[in-house]
């Protein structure tokens, strides 16, 4: 049994990142400000940090095994026959950039259900957060129910995407089905905004002895550059009076996260140990493979020549073909020397062009438009690279003030416990689409298709036509809801369904014009059919927050239907994705 206190706060912000995953969580009294305390991982390895590797593993049957740091050393200790029986992920998180992916690749090469991976990953970070919880309140039990969940989420991420985590989370047990309202998903560039906008002048890193802090002054314009593993993930934003923040622009961004400069490395690699050698290592020493990468995730922190130990088992292979030294005669940047692969400052820097690049392609695209900015903040685990910094205040510097927190890997997920709190704190957003729904009007030759033509006791009538709620681009209050009300078309109908539909394009005639995409609907009982064809309907939504939430309402009977959102458009792919 749990108890607890109406007067205490209780908040926990998971942040399942690509590379790196962690939570922090709030416990104090609800007038007091939030007091954010991460979990720190790592430990029983000799490590001390805010996020664990974002590693799980199953058993040759997929049964969950272990996640993080601890998932990470048993595969690296399996042997080779052992490791391709089990299932190993890492970076999974990308399976959900772009199109949804229903399964995900394992380092043995085979597959598993993508939302299995997600759910037993929460799940994990879930009952790890409970039992931490429980440590630092005199082994008081809690449950799940007992606390406001915040799950972040890239914000260029498709809906789709976003519901899939939803999902996941009900799945894991977070929250329960009835109890939605208990997950709240926060867009992880707004929570860092939110967190550096409260920080001093000595939170942000500086490399000389003036030091800056984010000005709150109302007007203050400035772009957060969420620097993930995976994606990078850009909002614009500028503080209102009193401090809550507008959205300027549309989230955008890339898949140019630290990941890239990874890529690169492994191309490097597999450069160097031609012949089919690489792949002979990568194929049969799966756990090495995953040592190295490690090791080098470390060093592309700096900005500094790099060497890294050269696996033994690499070494056996690559001397089957020829002595170890010939690999890397004629490749520039690279020597070898005593087991150690040295890699110049040069060729470091060159792993990380194409995401640079990148990076600076979308900070100056955001930067035509008219807004008047004047902070870059950079936050996110890709941040704490040294090349990464220079490279944007090199381009950038000149003309704005750019800004790095302390531990910019953990200004997420506290910026997340903030929101969860306060979720006016974010005060309007930029529309992603176009969205409207499908009716019906009277049928007029002169402007109507006439292969949209349909005919009841009521008359002719064209169906099919496009009504646009809110188009993209458009500013939308967070706690704005738009109101609309619709009547039947046939006065003994007895039900009402609506059909809603998203667009890139400003408008649309017909709901199945190019560009359409059906991505809800809801169905209202109207059982008392009394007032005929002047019954109504009345359909709320809102469209601000960063999921959209609406409801319909007969009436004449008080019937309230229930409106699914549902992104997962495919029919196939829903009923695949969501089995039990």
């Amino acid at each position: 049994m749990s108890f607890l206190s109406n007067s205490v706060s209780f908040i926990i912000a998971i942040d399942l990142g690509t590379a790196f995953s962690g939570y922090a969580f709030n416990i104090t009294p609800r007038n007091k400000d939030i007091s954010p305390q991460v979990k720190r991982w790592g430990q029983e390895k000799g490590l001390d940090t805010p996020k664990a590797p974002t590693c799980v593993l199953f058993d040759q049957q997929q049964n969950f095994q272990s996640f993080g740091y601890k998932a990470r050393h048993t595969y690296l200790k399996m042997k080779a026959a052992e490791a391709k029986q089990s299932y190993y992920f890492e970076n999974f998180k990308m399976s959900l950039y772009g199109k949804v992916k229903l399964s995900i690749v394992a380092a043995n090469g085979s597959t598993m259900k993508a939302l299995t991976v997600f759910t037993e990953a929460l799940r994990f970070l879930k009952e790890d957060a409970l039992k931490t919880i429980s440590t630092n309140a005199n082994n008081q039990k809690f449950l799940p129910s007992d606390f406001t969940w915040v799950l972040t989420v890239p914000a260029i991420w498709d809906n789709s995407a976003k519901q899939f985590m939803r999902e996941a989370a009900t799945q894991a047990g977070i929250v329960s089905k009835g109890s939605e309202e208990k997950l709240v998903i926060a867009l992880e560039p707004e929570a860092a905004s939110i967190w550096c906008k409260k920080l001093p002048a000595d939170g942000f890193l500086s490399d000389n002895h003036s030091r800056t802090a984010l000005q709150k002054t109302p007007g203050t314009q400035y772009i957060v550059v969420d620097c993930g593993g995976g994606t990078i993930d850009i909002t614009v934003h500028e503080v209102l009076r009193g401090g809550a923040l507008k959205e300027l622009h549309k989230a955008s961004g890339n898949d140019m996260g630290g990941q890239n400069v990874d890529r690169k490395f492994k191309e490097f690699l597999r450069e160097i140990f031609c012949d089919g050698v690489w792949d002979e290592f990568e194929a049969n020493h799966p756990g090495e493979v995953q040592k190295l990468m490690y090791d080098f995730t470390y060093m592309k922190q700096e900005d500094e020549e790099a060497s890294l130990s050269c696996p033994y088992s690499l070494i056996k292979v690559a001397e089957k073909k020829k002595d170890i030294d010939d690999f890397f005669d004629k490749i520039k940047g690279v020597s070898w020397s005593n087991g150690l692969i040295q890699i110049s400052q040069e060729k470091m820097r060159s792993f990380f062009e194409e995401s640079l690049s990148g990076i600076t392609d979308s900070i100056r695209e955001i930067l035509k438009k008219k807004i008047e900015i004047k902070y870059i903040l950079l936050v996110g685990g890709y941040a704490l690279s040294k090349v990464l910094r220079d490279h944007i205040k090199n381009q950038f510097g000149s003309q704005y003030e750019v800004l790095c927190p302390h531990l910019p890997q953990e200004v997420v997920m506290k910026g997340a416990l903030m929101f969860g709190t306060d979720r006016a704190v974010i005060a309007s957003r930029k529309s992603v689409y176009t969205y409207g729904y499908g009716y019906c009007e009277r049928f007029d030759a002169s402007k109507h298709r006439e292969d949209k033509k349909f005919t009841t006791s009521e008359g002719d009538w064209c169906t099919d036509l496009f009504s646009k709620m809110v188009e993209v681009d458009e500013d939308v209050a967070v706690d704005e809801t738009k109101k609309y009300i619709f009547s039947p078309v046939e006065p003994n109908q007895r039900a009402m369904r609506m059909r809603f539909f998203c667009t890139d394009r400003p408008n649309l005639t017909y709901i199945d014009d190019w560009g359409a995409e059906q991505v809800g609907q809801f169905i209202v009982d109207m059982p008392d059919t009394t007032g005929g064809s002047a019954r109504q309907v009345k359909m709320e939504v809102i469209f601000g927050q960063t999921e959209i939430t609406a409801k319909a309402t007969d009436l004449l009977s008080n019937s309230e239907g229930k409106v699914t959102i549902d992104f997962t458009s495919n029919r196939d792919i829903r009923d695949n994705m969501f089995k039990s």
